[in-house]
């Protein structure tokens, strides 16, 4: 006699709990988004309506501030500190590019040629970001100081004579004067360019440089026609990375620099923090994050790529 198992009675699904369930797994991205969003809303969205509302106030710190819709105040700041934004451009701009000089050669040789010493050198790349940001900076005050090493080299090879013809350097010191701004924001920032360059460079695949050379490409022509055009996402991400916290950085200028050299950003922070005019501050701020915005935007479209990745 045998005995049969019978088989367990089929569960039935009704079509709203298959909507349901579908309605969840849609969900779920949404709520993994859900902190970062938050954060976000929290610290960068509040406060920048914040800032917007100060930018059109009126008022003084005695008798408070209201806000009045006074769009003057942008007008007002950009006719005042026009010389400050135009001098922050320039060398923003000057020290990405010096970053992106120094930067690519040595990403190349961390990608290609490192070998077992790859993960060394990277470590002495972030090195830097072990010491704070303002030590580093004081540490170019010493460097750059008149009679040191470095301003004598300098002399002998007579560097200083041609970056006085082009108004970088004055009477043959280089501390308080562009240069030394230049030098500080190249040096702070170039981690930020050697970073992006290594990941770009690290993704291509060799084969395609030994293709090149069986087709009797010269060294010069791999790298122009093959490397640098593989790379330009790594470029792009660098010179962005690079540029827009230098555009707005002011520890430089004050440390490095004079009252000749001074950044938007110093204005801002002035603004702010002594003379405590809040709206003039604001409105800086926000044409700053505009004519940023304007120039990557621009840079973007121009360069021929939108993959930053």
């Amino acid at each position: 006699m045998t005995v049969t198992e019978e088989a367990p009675p089929a569960v039935s699904v009704t079509e709203p709990e298959v909507r349901r369930a579908s309605t969840r797994r849609r969900l779920v991205p949404y709520w993994l988004l859900l902190p970062g969003i938050l954060w976000l809303v929290v610290f960068f969205a509040l406060p920048l309506v914040y800032q917007a509302s100060t930018s059109v106030q009126t008022g003084s710190l005695e008798k408070g501030f209201e806000v009045t819709w006074h769009f003057q105040t942008y007008w007002d700041a950009l006719k005042d500190y026009y010389p400050q934004f135009v001098r922050s451009l320039l060398y923003a701009g000057t020290a990405t590019l010096l970053c992106l000089l120094l930067g690519y050669p040595l990403a190349y040789l961390i990608a290609f040629k490192a070998g077992r010493w790859r993960s060394v050198v990277l470590v002495l790349v972030i090195a830097p970001f072990f010491t704070s940001f303002l030590i580093r900076t004081l540490a170019w005050k010493t460097i750059l100081a008149d009679g040191g090493a470095v301003v004598d080299v300098l002399n002998t090879l007579h560097v200083l004579d041609v970056t006085g013809w082009l108004g970088w350097t004055e009477s043959n010191r280089v501390l308080a004067t562009p240069m030394a701004v230049v030098c500080g924001l190249t040096y702070n920032f170039l981690p930020f360019m050697i970073l992006p360059l290594y990941t770009s460079l690290e993704r291509i695949d060799g084969r395609l440089h030994e293709a090149a050379g069986d087709l009797y490409a010269t060294p010069a022509t791999t790298f122009r026609k093959v490397t640098f055009p593989l790379s330009m996402p790594g470029v792009v991400s660098g010179t962005l990375l690079t540029f827009i916290p230098a555009s707005g950085d002011y520890v430089n200028a004050e440390l490095l620099g004079s009252t000749d050299t001074k950044m938007v950003g110093s204005v801002i922070q002035t603004q702010f923090l002594r003379v405590l005019d809040y709206p003039t501050a604001a409105a800086l701020s926000f044409i700053l994050m505009a004519v940023v915005l304007i120039t990557v935007t621009v840079y973007i479209r121009r360069s021929g790529t939108e993959d930053l990745v």
